[in-house]
């Protein structure tokens, strides 16, 4: 069996014990495959942890006339933008299309942001 510090988290190496006993079940719980098994759930989780952390939205934070939008948005299509470019009281340019918000950037460039929370 794999080792923690291999595999990453304890809830990571939980996933694939958990994912390797599924395999071995769907397998007619045949003995002598448990490093075969091992490796394959093994596979499959870091898979889809890492497909998970390429669709992973950022959020972004504004107060606008009072009201505060938490707009999420996709880092590896958002033209660059990098968290700390906008700066906290530095006057920006929003406009809001439906669930939409779109923030001027200094370079002049959109983040275009969905919004998920307006309070």
């Amino acid at each position: 069996m794999a080792d923690t510090r291999e595999c990453g988290s304890r809830e990571m190496v939980e996933a694939i014990r958990r994912r390797a006993q599924e395999i071995y079940e769907a397998g007619d719980r045949q003995p002598g495959h448990e490093v075969e098994n091992w490796l394959r759930a093994e596979a499959e989780v870091m898979r889809e942890a890492a497909g998970a952390l390429r669709h992973r939205a950022a959020h972004i934070v504004l107060k606008v006339r009072g009201v505060t939008y938490t707009g999420e948005y996709d880092p590896e299509s958002c033209g660059g933008y990098q968290p700390g470019e906008l700066r906290a009281g530095q006057p920006l340019h929003v406009r809001f299309e439906e669930d939409r918000m779109y923030i001027t950037r200094p370079n002049g460039r959109e983040l275009e942001a969905r919004v998920v929370k307006k309070v």
